[in-house]
């Protein structure tokens, strides 16, 4: 049996983003779950790093360029990563430190500047403080940090450790 090619492997991991997306869609639309800003912040960057895993999948680049994308999709998963882990740091304070709720994303978007609007969700405030679920004892924004550290470590395991594809693959 034969190493999955580094095609194969950023194919993998777009298939990999594009199952936590979908799932976070299921989670709002099915089982209403009402995503805070945080949490669309953190899925603009799943899809970041979804499509520099694309990216490498189409291209399918030798070595200089398979760092090139492991370097894009680690930007991409160190930035969903940081929300997320803001988000769990939020999530873990007690209720009375909790900042207070404010409103929606849709609402700033309307009445803010976009740098102002980034400022205020990155602070974070009480709707991205709420527990809505967890699984195994971790909430969703911890899951979503546990998988932004894989997508990141996989992009740097297929960038270093596929096989060399031949001239005519």
């Amino acid at each position: 049996m034969s190493t999955p090619s580094f095609r194969g492997l950023s194919a993998l991991g777009f298939l990999g983003c594009a199952f936590g997306l979908v799932f976070a869609l299921y989670l709002q639309h099915v089982r209403h779950f009402e995503p805070c800003a945080m949490c669309i912040f953190q899925r603009i960057a799943m899809i970041g790093v979804g499509l520099a895993f694309l990216a490498a999948a189409v291209h399918a680049p030798r070595r200089g360029g398979r760092l090139v994308y492991a370097g894009a999709e680690t930007l991409a998963g160190a930035i969903g990563a940081g929300i997320a882990a803001r988000q769990v740091w939020l999530q873990s304070l007690p209720p009375d430190q909790a900042p207070a709720c404010g409103p929606t994303l849709q609402y700033l978007l309307h009445m803010l500047p976009v740098t102002k609007v980034v400022t205020m969700v990155l602070k974070g405030d009480g709707n991205c403080a709420k527990i809505d679920a967890q699984w195994l004892g971790i909430t969703l924004p911890g899951w979503t940090l546990i998988a932004f550290i894989g997508f990141i470590l996989f992009a740097w395991a297929a960038a270093l450790y596929a096989p060399r594809a031949s001239r005519y693959a």
